[in-house]
């Protein structure tokens, strides 16, 4: 955990500075733009982190598959998921070290999410410090597949939030060929781009609890239908409900911007789909409760409750504002900790980075 602790420490530091050293993006706006420098050395940390690594989740995995599979035309003619194959393929032209798909997956994902926390969030160092101990950042190197065609779409977000619907499926397509759960955020463009705190948003909860209730039956015919699948296998697998407190965790942020909703509105014209995006991760969460699997899709929505984060304090008094700012640093420090520390022990391994 040492290089995880610093890595939260030198990140943070450089955030700040950025945001510090940053300029208004219009006037009159409560968009800024941090300090691109600064900003660059925030990735990079990131980045080599998550890139040097040699444990944590299925990276063995890839690793064993890239060293000992021979990625070609042939061999990856017909197989799902082709895009990460063909990725794999491109790579090998490079390198066969395993260590080569850890870096350049690692490049691609966080400077793709940095790079859109540049853009849409108010306090920058807050939305990056929330990547890391709200357990995005550690939960990637896990899922490595799945957080880079989450990676991808997050860089859609522009498109998502001016409507530009055929632009938001190309990209949606694409990481598809990476992971194809991606798929799911096609029909969910048209619940997104809705008013927040409608009538759809009270039916999306009413089916989580529903779906919770009656989970048996639910997982029953869901498994049913993804039988023939690459999925169809974990209905023997049993993973647990994800902890309670990570439902809690998601839903602080929502709570909070339900209350500013009106002045949210007034700074935020994006508020609205973020919102909606949120919610929905909310309610994957609720379901996970029941089995941890289903957690897996807040990869697609967990990052737009950071980008939802870095504008929370400025729902409150500006004389509030720093309490607010030091609660959300101390609660989620202690979660990070409680998580990875506590929960999942996490050990970081690295053949470069050793401390």
């Amino acid at each position: 955990m040492t290089i995880l602790w610093v890595n939260l420490g030198l990140v943070y530091i450089f955030s700040t500075f950025a945001r510090y050293f940053s300029k208004p993006l219009l006037a009159n706006s409560e968009y800024i733009r941090p300090n691109v420098l600064l900003t660059f050395f925030s990735a990079l940390i990131l980045i080599l982190v998550s890139g040097l690594r040699i444990n944590i989740g299925d990276t063995k995995a890839y690793m064993n598959s890239y060293s000992k599979t021979l990625f070609t035309w042939e061999n990856i003619k017909g197989k799902k998921d082709i895009g990460f194959n063909i990725y794999q393929m491109v790579l090998q032209k490079v390198s066969v070290d395993p260590q080569f798909i850890i870096i350049i997956t690692s490049l691609i994902t966080n400077l793709i999410i940095i790079l859109v926390l540049y853009k849409y969030s108010r306090i920058f160092e807050l939305g990056v410090y929330v990547y890391i101990t709200g357990g995005l950042f550690v939960t990637g190197m896990n899922g490595i597949r799945q957080f880079l065609a989450a990676a991808i779409v997050f860089s859609a977000s522009k498109f998502l939030f001016n409507g530009n619907w055929k632009a938001y499926f190309l990209v949606i397509l694409i990481a598809a060929q990476f992971h194809n759960t991606a798929y799911i955020l096609l029909p969910i463009y048209f619940l997104v781009r809705r008013k927040a705190w409608s009538a759809s948003t009270l039916f999306l909860l009413i089916i989580a609890i529903g779906i919770v209730i009656g989970f048996n039956e639910f997982s029953t015919v869901l498994f049913s239908a993804l039988e023939d699948t690459q999925y169809g296998g974990y209905k023997d697998i049993v993973y647990g409900g994800a902890n309670i407190i990570r439902v809690f965790v998601y839903a602080v942020p929502i709570v909070i911007a339900y209350f500013g909703r009106e002045k949210l509105s007034n700074i935020n014209e994006n508020s609205d789909y973020i919102i909606n995006m949120c919610i929905l991760g909310f309610v994957f969460m609720i379901i996970s409760t029941q089995d941890w699997i289903f957690a897996r899709f807040t990869f697609y929505f967990g990052l737009y409750n950071i980008i939802l984060i870095s504008w929370v304090t400025k729902l409150f008094n500006f004389k509030d504002e720093k309490l607010i700012y030091f609660l959300i640093i101390v609660f989620y420090f202690l979660y990070f900790y409680y998580e990875n520390v506590i929960s999942l022990n996490i050990i970081y391994k690295s053949n470069y980075l050793d401390f």
